[in-house]
């Protein structure tokens, strides 16, 4: 099974409060912009503390 980070640029208000819940450090704001590194692992912490309900972990298979 495949699992990916989907973010929804349209809904996400760039609050940071995934970024400082990531226990990898995966994700980064830079200049109002989420990134999402390669060593996101797709554990959902991020999504489940998202007070606007803009990240999304996807599976897939």
């Amino acid at each position: 099974m495949f699992s990916m980070l989907n973010i929804h640029r349209e809904v996400c208000g760039y609050c940071g409060a995934c970024v400082s819940v990531c226990p990898e450090g995966a994700l980064e704001l830079i200049d109002a912009y989420l990134s999402v590194s390669d060593v996101c692992v797709n554990c959902g912490i991020c999504a489940r503390v998202c007070p606007l309900g803009a990240l999304e972990v996807v599976h897939e298979e």
